[in-house]
């Protein structure tokens, strides 16, 4: 792929790209020590494209002074990346190094891919804690300790929440829950051969509770204690859990929000009982009219569905070492979700489904006996459907990969066809109308 000069006069420097003259004090082409850093940082967030062989001169004004000897510049990239004293881990294959020509000289084009979870930190030198980097708009940040710590942790952890936590025991967990908990499983799965177990035996079959069989040591794990701990319990083991639900009047209004709930010691504080809690509150005054299943009415729709996915994702697949607190906020024409953390697998692998690494496997299993999960990897696409259904404009699904991680799902209530336009369909067609595939409501509107 050439670039031509009035492609040239359009680039500009950003997250995704890098430009550099690489030439050397001898003008024929060196490879930039900087070039490492800027490896890194776009590994270690959502890949990106380096370009040597172009020089910005004034800021924000690029031309092309071509490498001369490109193949010296290349070798020094292969022995790089397959230094480990110089970068970690190798991640380039040879077809993503390519010669192109910009106004008839050679210029070499780097296409870094974005590491997968288990590649992080892609870092400079031995030490991860000081060569790690992350893209930031146009610029490679260093790392810090924390940050570093969590990618270490993610890569070596499939499970984030299967920890054992030592001395913690059946009595930090809030009585209340798990009596609700085994009452909703027993509802949800009322052949499950596990409800004559006692309480321990019950958690040590769902994962919630363990035992080592080398050290002999047992207690709660990290999910077990989230999902139906008492507060000072977890917030002795994982110091930065916060849940924070809030509704909000309109998307100007003054006033800070209509409804909140917080762990403020009026409630348990774990995720079984904010999940619940919340996921009423969600419901409350959804505008979605009933549907039919032959004569009978079908109360929950595919928005409460979807709602329900939105909410279980958001507390499965949250980090909860991250300082920021999980966020659930309503509004009338939205819910946002908020979990710490980034996405395990890429956004485009996320939206197309069928692709799922869970951080806490504890926790998914758990919503899932309950009934409240469904086949891992189908989520996002479950709840992409049941908006394109009601004919509103497709969730945003956006995460950021610097430091604080985070992940965000938006699902706006704005439709893509005027109030006026779906009165008119419904008041002809009745509850056919709702029946229909998007397809065929977006071509019925065409031709009303």
């Amino acid at each position: 792929m050439d670039i031509s000069i009035d492609d040239l006069s359009r680039l500009t420097e950003g997250r995704d790209l890098e430009i550099k003259a690489g030439l050397g004090r001898d003008r024929r082409g060196q490879l930039p020590k900087a070039l490492w850093e800027t490896y890194s940082a776009m590994a270690n967030c959502d890949g990106g494209v380096i370009l040597l062989g172009i020089a910005e001169e004034p800021r924000g004004s690029f031309h092309v002074v071509g490498l001369r000897e490109i193949g010296r510049v290349q070798k020094a990239l292969w022995d790089g990346l397959n230094d480990r004293d110089q970068v970690s881990i190798n991640l380039l294959a040879s077809q993503m190094v390519e010669e192109i020509t910009v106004g008839h000289l050679p210029v070499l084009k780097i296409s870094v891919p974005r590491a997968k979870r288990a590649q992080r930190p892609v870092y400079v030198g031995r030490n991860p804690l000081t060569g790690t980097f992350q893209r930031r708009f146009e610029g490679d940040y260093r790392c810090d300790a924390e940050a570093v710590r969590r990618m270490l942790a993610e890569s070596v952890e499939d499970e984030r929440d299967s920890r054992l936590l030592p001395g913690y025991t059946l009595d930090d967990l809030d009585p209340a829950s798990l009596r609700a908990y085994r009452n909703r499983v027993k509802a949800a799965k009322p052949d499950l051969p596990w409800h004559s177990l006692d309480d321990r035996a019950f958690l040590q079959a769902l994962g919630a509770f363990k035992r080592d069989r080398d050290t002999g040591a047992e207690g709660l794990t990290v999910g077990g204690l989230l999902m139906l701990g008492k507060l000072p319990a977890i917030q002795e083991a994982v110091p930065y859990y916060m849940l924070d639900y809030q509704e909000h009047p309109d998307p100007t209004s003054d006033k800070r929000w209509l409804d909140r709930l917080t762990p403020d010691g009026d409630w348990s504080g774990n995720l079984f009982d904010f999940f619940r809690l919340v996921l009423q509150k969600l419901y409350a005054g959804l505008p979605v009219p009933f549907q039919l299943s032959g004569a009978a009415r079908v109360d929950q729709s595919s928005v409460h569905e979807a709602l329900r996915e939105a909410l279980v994702n958001t507390l499965i697949h949250a980090d909860f070492t991250g300082r920021t607190s999980i966020l659930v906020v309503k509004r009338p024409d939205l819910y946002g979700f908020r979990n710490p953390g980034s996405m395990r697998v890429p956004l485009e692998d996320a939206l197309q489904g069928g692709h799922s690494d869970c951080r806490n496997r504890i926790l998914q299993r758990l919503f899932r006996m309950a009934g409240y999960a469904e086949q891992a990897g189908t989520g996002i696409h479950r709840i992409y459907s049941a908006w394109a259904e009601q004919l509103w404009r497709a969730p945003l699904l956006q995460e950021t990969r610097d430091d604080p991680e985070m992940t965000f799902l938006t699902m706006t209530m704005v439709s893509l066809l005027s109030n006026d336009t779906i009165a008119k369909l419904e008041s002809r067609f009745g509850p056919r109308f709702h029946t229909l595939t998007t397809t065929q409501k977006m071509a019925l509107a065409t031709v009303a």
